[in-house]
Protein backbone atom coordinates (compact mmCIF):
# COMPACT_ATOMS: atom_id res chain seq x y z
CA UNK A 1 0.00 0.00 0.00
CA UNK A 2 1.49 3.03 -1.05
CA UNK A 3 1.53 6.08 1.28
CA UNK A 4 0.12 9.63 0.66
CA UNK A 5 2.84 12.56 1.57
CA UNK A 6 1.17 16.00 2.02
CA UNK A 7 1.85 18.52 -0.17
CA UNK A 8 5.10 20.87 0.65
CA UNK A 9 3.70 23.93 -1.63
CA UNK A 10 2.57 26.57 0.28
CA UNK A 11 -0.42 29.73 -0.72
CA UNK A 12 1.10 32.90 -1.60
CA UNK A 13 0.26 35.38 1.06
CA UNK A 14 -3.15 37.53 0.28
CA UNK A 15 -4.13 34.76 -2.19
CA UNK A 16 -7.93 34.28 -1.99
CA UNK A 17 -9.22 30.34 -2.14
CA UNK A 18 -12.35 29.13 -2.66
CA UNK A 19 -13.46 25.59 -2.44
CA UNK A 20 -16.69 24.59 -3.89
CA UNK A 21 -18.46 21.47 -3.02
CA UNK A 22 -21.82 20.12 -2.62
CA UNK A 23 -23.42 18.02 -0.13
CA UNK A 24 -22.04 15.06 0.56
CA UNK A 25 -23.93 11.50 0.98
CA UNK A 26 -21.84 8.58 0.81
CA UNK A 27 -21.83 4.99 1.47
CA UNK A 28 -23.63 1.42 0.75
CA UNK A 29 -27.40 1.47 0.22
CA UNK A 30 -27.49 5.39 0.26
CA UNK A 31 -29.27 6.00 -2.87
CA UNK A 32 -32.11 6.34 -0.97
CA UNK A 33 -31.20 9.22 0.31
CA UNK A 34 -31.65 10.73 -3.08
CA UNK A 35 -35.38 10.92 -2.81
CA UNK A 36 -35.22 12.93 0.81
CA UNK A 37 -32.95 14.82 -0.81
CA UNK A 38 -35.50 16.20 -3.41
CA UNK A 39 -38.46 16.79 -0.99
CA UNK A 40 -35.46 19.30 0.96
CA UNK A 41 -34.55 20.60 -2.25
CA UNK A 42 -38.69 21.86 -2.64
CA UNK A 43 -39.66 19.02 -5.45
CA UNK A 44 -42.73 17.51 -6.66
CA UNK A 45 -41.63 16.20 -9.68
CA UNK A 46 -38.18 15.76 -10.10
CA UNK A 47 -36.74 14.46 -13.77
CA UNK A 48 -34.95 11.37 -13.46
CA UNK A 49 -31.79 11.71 -16.37
CA UNK A 50 -30.81 8.21 -17.04
CA UNK A 51 -29.07 6.22 -19.31
CA UNK A 52 -30.47 2.40 -20.89
CA UNK A 53 -27.67 0.32 -19.31
CA UNK A 54 -28.89 1.71 -15.40
CA UNK A 55 -32.49 0.74 -16.46
CA UNK A 56 -31.51 -2.25 -17.14
CA UNK A 57 -29.48 -2.94 -14.23
CA UNK A 58 -32.95 -2.10 -12.01
CA UNK A 59 -31.12 1.06 -10.59
CA UNK A 60 -33.83 3.55 -12.29
CA UNK A 61 -36.58 1.49 -10.85
CA UNK A 62 -35.01 1.27 -7.59
CA UNK A 63 -34.58 4.91 -7.16
CA UNK A 64 -38.20 5.79 -9.28
CA UNK A 65 -39.37 3.81 -6.26
CA UNK A 66 -37.89 5.43 -3.62
CA UNK A 67 -38.91 8.58 -5.14
CA UNK A 68 -42.33 7.39 -5.27
CA UNK A 69 -42.54 6.22 -1.92
CA UNK A 70 -42.02 9.81 -0.39
CA UNK A 71 -44.62 11.22 -2.45
CA UNK A 72 -43.04 12.16 -5.64
CA UNK A 73 -44.00 12.06 -9.15
CA UNK A 74 -40.95 11.17 -11.22
CA UNK A 75 -40.67 12.12 -14.93
CA UNK A 76 -37.56 9.66 -16.28
CA UNK A 77 -35.49 10.29 -19.73
CA UNK A 78 -32.80 8.17 -20.78
CA UNK A 79 -32.85 9.04 -24.48
CA UNK A 80 -28.99 9.57 -24.12
CA UNK A 81 -25.41 8.05 -25.48
CA UNK A 82 -22.18 8.50 -24.41
CA UNK A 83 -20.17 11.55 -24.39
CA UNK A 84 -23.72 14.01 -24.41
CA UNK A 85 -24.73 15.45 -27.93
CA UNK A 86 -26.01 19.00 -28.51
CA UNK A 87 -29.08 17.57 -29.53
CA UNK A 88 -29.61 15.11 -26.80
CA UNK A 89 -29.70 17.80 -23.91
CA UNK A 90 -32.34 20.12 -26.04
CA UNK A 91 -34.16 17.21 -26.54
CA UNK A 92 -34.20 16.80 -22.36
CA UNK A 93 -34.95 19.97 -22.18
CA UNK A 94 -37.57 19.55 -24.17
CA UNK A 95 -39.31 16.87 -22.18
CA UNK A 96 -38.09 18.65 -18.65
CA UNK A 97 -40.62 21.39 -19.89
CA UNK A 98 -43.14 19.11 -20.89
CA UNK A 99 -43.29 17.45 -18.03
CA UNK A 100 -43.86 20.38 -15.68
CA UNK A 101 -40.31 19.41 -13.84
CA UNK A 102 -38.94 21.35 -10.93
CA UNK A 103 -35.35 19.58 -9.61
CA UNK A 104 -33.54 17.41 -11.75
CA UNK A 105 -31.61 14.01 -10.93
CA UNK A 106 -28.52 12.43 -12.36
CA UNK A 107 -28.55 8.50 -12.08
CA UNK A 108 -25.28 7.33 -14.12
CA UNK A 109 -21.80 8.06 -15.18
CA UNK A 110 -20.52 11.35 -16.16
CA UNK A 111 -22.45 11.44 -19.89
CA UNK A 112 -25.60 11.02 -17.53
CA UNK A 113 -24.51 13.81 -15.31
CA UNK A 114 -22.92 15.96 -17.73
CA UNK A 115 -26.39 16.04 -20.09
CA UNK A 116 -28.19 16.41 -16.60
CA UNK A 117 -26.02 20.07 -16.35
CA UNK A 118 -26.99 20.29 -19.83
CA UNK A 119 -30.79 20.71 -19.69
CA UNK A 120 -30.59 22.28 -15.82
CA UNK A 121 -28.50 25.11 -17.77
CA UNK A 122 -31.58 25.32 -20.73
CA UNK A 123 -34.34 25.10 -17.84
CA UNK A 124 -33.06 28.66 -16.67
CA UNK A 125 -31.30 30.38 -19.48
CA UNK A 126 -33.06 29.26 -22.91
CA UNK A 127 -30.91 28.92 -25.94
CA UNK A 128 -28.65 26.46 -27.28
CA UNK A 129 -26.16 24.85 -24.96
CA UNK A 130 -23.65 25.51 -27.21
CA UNK A 131 -23.78 29.38 -26.71
CA UNK A 132 -22.97 28.88 -23.08
CA UNK A 133 -19.09 27.94 -23.93
CA UNK A 134 -16.91 28.71 -21.48
CA UNK A 135 -16.73 30.02 -17.94
CA UNK A 136 -20.01 31.80 -15.99
CA UNK A 137 -21.81 32.37 -19.24
CA UNK A 138 -25.17 30.45 -18.05
CA UNK A 139 -25.94 33.80 -16.10
CA UNK A 140 -29.60 32.78 -14.14
CA UNK A 141 -29.76 30.24 -11.29
CA UNK A 142 -30.59 26.86 -12.62
CA UNK A 143 -32.74 24.35 -10.64
CA UNK A 144 -31.81 21.85 -7.93
CA UNK A 145 -28.88 19.39 -9.15
CA UNK A 146 -29.40 15.69 -7.45
CA UNK A 147 -26.32 13.30 -8.09
CA UNK A 148 -26.56 9.65 -8.08
CA UNK A 149 -23.19 8.43 -10.11
CA UNK A 150 -22.65 4.95 -11.29
CA UNK A 151 -19.07 4.77 -11.69
CA UNK A 152 -15.85 5.42 -10.36
CA UNK A 153 -13.81 7.89 -11.95
CA UNK A 154 -15.59 11.41 -13.55
CA UNK A 155 -15.86 13.50 -10.91
CA UNK A 156 -18.69 15.02 -12.52
CA UNK A 157 -21.28 14.84 -9.62
CA UNK A 158 -19.33 17.51 -7.14
CA UNK A 159 -17.45 19.07 -10.12
CA UNK A 160 -18.37 22.87 -11.82
CA UNK A 161 -17.80 20.99 -15.77
CA UNK A 162 -20.34 20.62 -18.21
CA UNK A 163 -18.74 18.61 -20.83
CA UNK A 164 -20.97 18.58 -24.20
CA UNK A 165 -20.15 17.20 -27.94
CA UNK A 166 -20.71 19.49 -30.74
CA UNK A 167 -21.76 17.56 -33.30
CA UNK A 168 -21.35 19.84 -36.07
CA UNK A 169 -17.83 20.70 -35.01
CA UNK A 170 -17.01 17.42 -34.12
CA UNK A 171 -15.37 18.42 -30.92
CA UNK A 172 -16.20 18.45 -26.91
CA UNK A 173 -17.20 21.93 -25.20
CA UNK A 174 -16.37 23.12 -21.56
CA UNK A 175 -19.13 24.87 -19.78
CA UNK A 176 -18.21 26.06 -16.21
CA UNK A 177 -19.65 27.88 -13.66
CA UNK A 178 -19.92 27.23 -9.92
CA UNK A 179 -23.99 27.04 -10.40
CA UNK A 180 -23.08 23.60 -11.93
CA UNK A 181 -21.77 22.39 -8.46
CA UNK A 182 -24.38 20.28 -7.78
CA UNK A 183 -26.51 20.59 -4.52
CA UNK A 184 -26.51 17.17 -3.34
CA UNK A 185 -24.75 13.54 -4.36
CA UNK A 186 -25.03 10.64 -3.30
CA UNK A 187 -22.74 8.31 -3.87
CA UNK A 188 -23.54 4.22 -3.32
CA UNK A 189 -20.80 2.36 -3.93
CA UNK A 190 -23.24 -0.51 -4.90
CA UNK A 191 -23.72 1.00 -8.09
CA UNK A 192 -20.19 0.58 -9.21
CA UNK A 193 -20.80 -3.52 -9.41
CA UNK A 194 -22.44 -3.47 -12.57
CA UNK A 195 -20.18 -1.58 -14.72
CA UNK A 196 -18.97 -3.07 -17.30
CA UNK A 197 -15.24 -3.84 -17.39
CA UNK A 198 -13.76 -1.66 -19.80
CA UNK A 199 -15.93 1.17 -18.10
CA UNK A 200 -14.63 0.56 -14.43
CA UNK A 201 -10.90 0.81 -16.22
CA UNK A 202 -12.05 4.12 -18.08
CA UNK A 203 -13.24 6.07 -15.34
CA UNK A 204 -10.56 4.48 -12.56
CA UNK A 205 -8.25 6.28 -15.20
CA UNK A 206 -10.08 9.23 -14.97
CA UNK A 207 -9.90 9.66 -11.99
CA UNK A 208 -6.10 9.15 -11.92
CA UNK A 209 -5.71 11.99 -14.55
CA UNK A 210 -7.83 14.18 -12.37
CA UNK A 211 -5.90 13.87 -9.50
CA UNK A 212 -2.65 14.29 -11.01
CA UNK A 213 -3.45 17.08 -13.26
CA UNK A 214 -5.14 19.17 -10.69
CA UNK A 215 -1.88 18.52 -8.29
CA UNK A 216 0.42 20.41 -11.32
CA UNK A 217 -2.19 22.89 -12.13
CA UNK A 218 -1.62 26.71 -12.13
CA UNK A 219 -4.60 26.81 -9.93
CA UNK A 220 -3.95 24.21 -7.29
CA UNK A 221 -3.77 25.05 -3.58
CA UNK A 222 -3.58 23.38 -0.50
CA UNK A 223 -7.21 22.50 0.22
CA UNK A 224 -6.62 21.13 -3.28
CA UNK A 225 -3.69 19.40 -3.02
CA UNK A 226 -4.52 16.98 0.15
CA UNK A 227 -7.61 15.32 -2.16
CA UNK A 228 -5.50 15.08 -4.93
CA UNK A 229 -2.57 13.23 -4.07
CA UNK A 230 -5.50 11.11 -2.22
CA UNK A 231 -6.84 10.17 -5.41
CA UNK A 232 -3.41 9.56 -6.98
CA UNK A 233 -2.65 6.64 -4.60
CA UNK A 234 -6.21 5.53 -4.11
CA UNK A 235 -6.39 4.68 -7.61
CA UNK A 236 -3.37 3.41 -7.95
CA UNK A 237 -2.95 1.06 -5.39
CA UNK A 238 -7.18 0.06 -6.07
CA UNK A 239 -8.28 -0.52 -9.81
CA UNK A 240 -6.68 -3.24 -10.59
CA UNK A 241 -8.34 -4.61 -7.94
CA UNK A 242 -11.98 -3.71 -9.46
CA UNK A 243 -11.34 -5.29 -12.38
CA UNK A 244 -10.39 -8.80 -10.42
CA UNK A 245 -12.77 -8.61 -7.76
CA UNK A 246 -15.76 -6.67 -9.26
CA UNK A 247 -18.22 -7.55 -6.63
CA UNK A 248 -15.98 -6.86 -4.12
CA UNK A 249 -17.91 -4.12 -1.83
CA UNK A 250 -14.48 -2.86 0.01
CA UNK A 251 -12.65 -1.42 -2.74
CA UNK A 252 -15.49 -0.48 -4.45
CA UNK A 253 -15.83 1.76 -1.92
CA UNK A 254 -11.96 2.53 -2.08
CA UNK A 255 -12.64 3.46 -5.31
CA UNK A 256 -15.84 5.72 -5.12
CA UNK A 257 -14.29 7.55 -2.63
CA UNK A 258 -11.03 8.08 -5.09
CA UNK A 259 -13.28 9.52 -7.43
CA UNK A 260 -14.96 11.76 -5.06
CA UNK A 261 -11.18 13.04 -3.59
CA UNK A 262 -10.23 13.28 -7.61
CA UNK A 263 -13.68 15.16 -7.93
CA UNK A 264 -13.10 17.93 -5.17
CA UNK A 265 -9.73 18.47 -6.58
CA UNK A 266 -10.20 19.13 -10.31
CA UNK A 267 -13.52 21.22 -10.00
CA UNK A 268 -11.26 23.73 -7.44
CA UNK A 269 -8.03 23.85 -9.01
CA UNK A 270 -9.14 22.79 -13.13
CA UNK A 271 -7.32 20.19 -15.25
CA UNK A 272 -4.88 20.37 -17.88
CA UNK A 273 -3.44 19.52 -21.05
CA UNK A 274 -4.06 15.76 -20.81
CA UNK A 275 -7.93 16.73 -20.32
CA UNK A 276 -7.48 19.48 -23.20
CA UNK A 277 -6.08 16.77 -25.74
CA UNK A 278 -8.62 14.14 -24.81
CA UNK A 279 -11.94 16.63 -25.34
CA UNK A 280 -10.76 16.78 -28.89
CA UNK A 281 -10.23 13.36 -29.22
CA UNK A 282 -13.62 11.87 -27.68
CA UNK A 283 -15.11 14.73 -29.44
CA UNK A 284 -13.59 13.58 -32.82
CA UNK A 285 -14.53 10.18 -32.35
CA UNK A 286 -17.14 9.10 -29.69
CA UNK A 287 -14.93 7.63 -27.42
CA UNK A 288 -14.68 7.09 -23.98
CA UNK A 289 -12.74 9.71 -22.24
CA UNK A 290 -11.09 7.79 -19.95
CA UNK A 291 -9.42 5.81 -22.10
CA UNK A 292 -7.97 8.34 -24.13
CA UNK A 293 -6.75 9.99 -20.94
CA UNK A 294 -5.21 6.63 -19.91
CA UNK A 295 -3.05 6.91 -23.24
CA UNK A 296 -2.26 10.48 -23.13
CA UNK A 297 -1.27 11.05 -19.68
CA UNK A 298 2.21 9.62 -19.33
CA UNK A 299 3.00 11.92 -22.80
CA UNK A 300 1.67 14.91 -21.29
CA UNK A 301 3.62 14.12 -17.69
CA UNK A 302 6.77 13.94 -19.25
CA UNK A 303 5.99 17.21 -21.48
CA UNK A 304 4.96 19.15 -18.41
CA UNK A 305 8.22 17.98 -16.33
CA UNK A 306 10.57 19.43 -19.09
CA UNK A 307 9.41 22.85 -17.24
CA UNK A 308 9.39 21.78 -13.93
CA UNK A 309 9.45 18.75 -12.54
CA UNK A 310 9.46 19.52 -8.80
CA UNK A 311 5.55 18.49 -8.16
CA UNK A 312 6.14 15.53 -9.07
CA UNK A 313 8.00 14.10 -6.58
CA UNK A 314 5.00 14.40 -4.20
CA UNK A 315 2.90 12.32 -6.44
CA UNK A 316 6.03 9.83 -6.95
CA UNK A 317 5.60 9.58 -2.99
CA UNK A 318 2.24 9.01 -3.04
CA UNK A 319 2.34 6.11 -4.97
CA UNK A 320 5.64 4.68 -2.75
CA UNK A 321 7.88 5.06 -5.89
CA UNK A 322 11.82 5.10 -4.47
CA UNK A 323 12.46 7.42 -7.46
CA UNK A 324 11.02 10.20 -4.62
CA UNK A 325 14.54 9.72 -3.69
CA UNK A 326 16.06 11.17 -6.92
CA UNK A 327 16.13 14.19 -8.78
CA UNK A 328 12.89 15.39 -9.54
CA UNK A 329 13.32 14.49 -13.26
CA UNK A 330 13.78 11.34 -12.10
CA UNK A 331 10.74 11.37 -9.98
CA UNK A 332 8.83 12.73 -12.91
CA UNK A 333 9.25 10.53 -15.14
CA UNK A 334 9.22 7.32 -12.65
CA UNK A 335 5.43 8.76 -12.60
CA UNK A 336 4.64 8.45 -16.10
CA UNK A 337 5.93 4.96 -16.28
CA UNK A 338 3.28 4.03 -13.62
CA UNK A 339 0.97 5.38 -15.37
CA UNK A 340 1.50 3.85 -18.53
CA UNK A 341 1.77 0.49 -16.58
CA UNK A 342 -1.66 1.06 -14.95
CA UNK A 343 -2.91 1.82 -18.12
CA UNK A 344 -2.07 -1.47 -19.55
CA UNK A 345 -2.84 -3.26 -16.60
CA UNK A 346 -6.31 -2.46 -17.22
CA UNK A 347 -6.44 -3.08 -20.90
CA UNK A 348 -5.77 0.54 -22.46
CA UNK A 349 -4.36 0.70 -25.92
CA UNK A 350 -0.91 1.93 -26.20
CA UNK A 351 -1.29 4.08 -28.57
CA UNK A 352 -4.19 7.03 -30.18
CA UNK A 353 -3.33 4.90 -33.43
CA UNK A 354 -5.46 1.71 -32.37
CA UNK A 355 -8.49 4.19 -31.53
CA UNK A 356 -8.63 5.49 -34.99
CA UNK A 357 -6.73 9.42 -34.36
CA UNK A 358 -4.23 9.78 -37.98
CA UNK A 359 -1.52 11.70 -38.96
CA UNK A 360 -3.55 13.60 -40.68
CA UNK A 361 -6.08 14.65 -38.00
CA UNK A 362 -3.11 15.86 -35.78
CA UNK A 363 -3.23 19.75 -36.93
CA UNK A 364 -6.89 20.10 -36.24
CA UNK A 365 -6.47 17.99 -33.17
CA UNK A 366 -3.81 20.76 -31.50
CA UNK A 367 -6.17 23.32 -32.72
CA UNK A 368 -9.01 22.91 -30.40
CA UNK A 369 -6.27 21.61 -27.56
CA UNK A 370 -5.22 24.89 -27.43
CA UNK A 371 -8.99 26.69 -27.14
CA UNK A 372 -10.24 24.37 -24.56
CA UNK A 373 -10.21 25.76 -21.10
CA UNK A 374 -8.40 23.34 -19.08
CA UNK A 375 -5.14 23.99 -21.11
CA UNK A 376 -5.38 27.91 -18.88
CA UNK A 377 -3.87 25.60 -15.89
CA UNK A 378 -2.06 23.20 -17.10
CA UNK A 379 2.18 24.34 -16.05
CA UNK A 380 3.44 24.39 -19.05
CA UNK A 381 2.30 26.68 -21.72
CA UNK A 382 2.47 25.11 -25.80
CA UNK A 383 2.37 26.51 -29.43
CA UNK A 384 0.73 24.83 -32.14
CA UNK A 385 3.46 22.77 -33.33
CA UNK A 386 4.48 21.44 -29.68
CA UNK A 387 0.83 20.35 -29.21
CA UNK A 388 1.05 18.74 -32.61
CA UNK A 389 4.47 16.85 -31.61
CA UNK A 390 2.64 15.96 -28.32
CA UNK A 391 -0.56 14.32 -30.06
CA UNK A 392 2.53 12.44 -32.37
CA UNK A 393 4.31 11.21 -30.12
CA UNK A 394 0.90 9.41 -28.24
CA UNK A 395 -0.29 7.98 -31.97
Amino acid sequence: MSVSYPSTRTTAPGRLVKFHAPEIVFGIGSMVEAAHAVLRLGGARPMLVTDPGLIEAGWASELEDQLREQGLTPVVWSALTPNPKDHEIAAGHDAYREGECDVLIALGGGSVIDATKGIAVLAANGGNILDYEGVDQATSPIPPLVMVPSTSGTGADVSQFCIVTDTRRGTKITIIGRALVPDVTVIDPRLLTTMPEWLNAATGLDALTHGIEAFVSLAHNPLTDHHALRAVGLVTDTLVRTIEEPMEMESRAVMAQASLEAGLAFTNAILGAAHAMSHQVGGLLDLPHGVINGILLPHVIRFNATDDATPFVAIAAALGLEERRGTPEEAALAVADRVDRLAREVGVPKGLGQLGVREADLSRLAEFALRDACMSTNPRTATHEQMVALFRTAL
